[in-house]
């Protein structure tokens, strides 16, 4: 079954339209974003639970802890102190593809569960991103994080969109997270909202969810080749690249 094409895109930041260039680091901060968002659920249920019945003894009685290492924190804040070309680079194809959906007057955000302040709005900066997207949400913008899908209802706000039941809403990610982030929009909006798998870890979502190989992509240049067969050959002179 063929994709239908967009007439609102969405995608991802980390991984998707910007790659790290040490590959370590990208698994490191969703690894702790994961077990950030496990965390704040299970204490949400903790706290529930501990106004039923008590389940901890009187704090008296509780021996104090050592102070975590924070090894990896550390190692991160040294990697955020650099200049964010040497942290990140365009992931290849990405700006035929967004010079391509712009030509066509198609709206576009970008979200992130990474921080905007130090980070996020350099990488805008820097790679000359600004002008592809009309809206940007960060981490510190939303209160809960990927999958939950704050951040991009946030962002059709910011656009000033309000999708109705003729719209098709991709959004592009590259972890499980995004795929399961998209279907829980799917939910909130009359749009229809199509998750699209950039990469494998997205991709292996997308065969669990039971959507069809249609729904992954590999390369922007075979993304390009799609849009252009939906859309049509792309008008540069209008484009920002």
């Amino acid at each position: 079954m063929s994709l239908e094409k967009p007439t609102i895109v969405i995608l991802d930041m980390d991984g998707t339209t910007v790659r790290h260039i040490n590959p370590w680091v990208l698994p490191v901060l969703e690894r702790l974003d994961d077990a950030y968002y496990t965390s704040t659920k299970f204490f949400a249920w903790f706290f529930r639970r501990g106004q039923k019945d008590p389940l901890l003894p009187p704090p008296g009685r509780i021996k104090p802890r050592r102070k975590p290492r924070l090894l990896v924190h550390r190692a991160l804040h040294k990697v955020r102190r650099k200049e964010v070309d040497q942290i990140v680079e365009p992931c290849p194809g990405i700006y035929d593809v967004l010079d391509l959906l712009k030509s066509h007057g198609v709206p576009m955000a970008l979200i992130s569960n990474g921080l905007g302040k130090g980070y996020g709005h350099d990488i805008l900066a820097k790679f000359d991103l600004s002008g592809y997207f009309s809206a940007t949400v960060f981490r510190e913008e939303v209160s809960k994080s990927k999958p939950s899908p704050e951040a991009l209802l946030l962002a059709l706000k910011r656009m000033e969109l309000t999708p109705g039941p003729h719209d098709v809403i991709w959004y592009i990610g590259d972890r499980h997270k995004d795929i399961v982030a998209a279907q829980m929009l799917d939910e909130r909006v009359h749009g229809k909202v199509i998750p699209i798998a950039y990469g494998v870890n997205a991709a292996v979502a997308i065969v669990e969810k039971g959507y069809s190989p249609e729904h992954i992509i590999m390369s922007y240049y075979d993304m390009e080749a799609r849009l252009e067969k939906m859309l049509g050959a792309a008008s540069y002179s209008t484009a920002s690249g």
